[in-house]
């Protein structure tokens, strides 16, 4: 009984000795996220409007070389098999390895070999510049997908009433209205270049049937760094939540001598490929800009346009921007 009980009593201070590390440990690692979280989500309200809408490509069916498939194929076969070798020796193997003369199995193994070793050369033919397999040049043509994101001092007070009015009022159900979103937003930027402080660019030039995903990429990267979308006008679906400043922090005449931040990013998807140019200076952003912004409505795929913060109010302090956003280069 007493070794038992010694038992029993050792089991129960190793299960409080486990429980109460796990609990220490639990603790230690929710206070260090609100405590990390709490400034972040003090200033963080984010906007967005845009959308995506690519035509959809369109699918060629290669043409025969030898005129049709199925006039080469009947003569051919109609003429080679009633002289018995019409074929030939290599085209009689098949035939004479499964048993030979004709038999329904090894002419059905026979066909299935030989749509195989068409399909995979054809495939392979149409791979060879880089598009997919059954798709032309023409319909599958290259697609830029970029992003320019800027960093502007906060003192450009105005910049955020000029993104929420060109959110709000933006058609994004139309390639016209994209163009015309991607236009006011670039012209709402270079209103303000006094004001410029970082800046960078991205982007990669794949085909039409990977662009979307490409500019889904991008769009989720940029989403991921606000706290919350509190203006949103994507594909026609348009929500305000008609948000105050997120933390307890003054406006932006209050803090405007501060070292607070806007950042702004545009996200495009364009026909062709695009010359957006890496960012060293403000004359490089510039460029950029107004090369987004003379995008015509006709090779514009998608547009989106993301910012923070969106409430007036909020700001980024400086060490945020530079944790959040560590590709952004000094231009100022």
């Amino acid at each position: 009984m007493q070794i038992q009980s010694e038992r029993i009593k050792s089991g129960i201070q190793k299960f409080l000795k486990k429980f109460t590390k796990r609990a220490l440990v639990l603790t230690l690692v929710t206070g260090l996220l609100f405590s990390q979280a709490s400034p972040a989500f003090a200033a963080r309200s984010g906007g967005r409007a845009g959308g995506f809408r690519a035509p959809s490509p369109t699918r060629t069916m290669p043409r025969s070389r030898g005129g049709s498939y199925g006039g080469g194929y009947s003569g051919g076969y109609r003429g080679g098999y009633r002289g018995g070798m019409g074929y030939g020796g290599g085209f009689m193997l098949p035939f004479m390895m499964f048993g030979g003369g004709g038999g329904l199995f090894s002419l059905l193994i026979f066909f299935a070999i030989a749509s195989f070793l068409v399909n995979t050369f054809r495939n392979l033919a149409a791979s060879d510049d880089g598009t997919t397999p059954g798709l032309s040049s023409t319909a599958n043509p290259n697609v830029t997908v970029a992003k320019v994101q800027i960093g502007l001092l906060a003192s450009a007070r105005e910049l955020q009433t000029d993104l929420n009015r060109v959110a709000r009022t933006s058609d994004t159900t139309t390639n016209e209205g994209l163009a015309g979103l991607l236009q006011e937003s670039v012209l709402a930027l270079l209103r303000h270049p006094e004001f410029w402080a970082y800046g960078s660019t991205d982007g990669e030039v794949t085909k039409l049937t990977q662009a979307e995903t490409a500019f889904n990429r991008y769009t989720l990267q940029a989403r991921s760094k606000l706290a919350a979308e509190t203006l949103s006008n994507v594909k026609g679906k348009l929500r305000d939540d008609d948000a105050k400043a997120l933390g307890a922090g003054g406006t932006l005449a209050d803090i405007a001598e501060e070292n607070e931040y806007i950042v702004a990013t545009l996200i495009i998807a364009s026909k062709g490929k695009l010359s957006i140019p890496k960012i060293n200076n403000a004359s490089d952003l510039r460029t950029a800009l107004r090369t987004a912004g003379a995008i015509s409505s006709e090779e514009l795929y998608g547009v989106e346009l993301l910012w923070e913060p969106q409430a007036e109010g909020d700001v980024l302090t400086a060490d945020e921007v530079m944790e959040d956003y560590p590709e952004l280069r000094l231009v100022a």
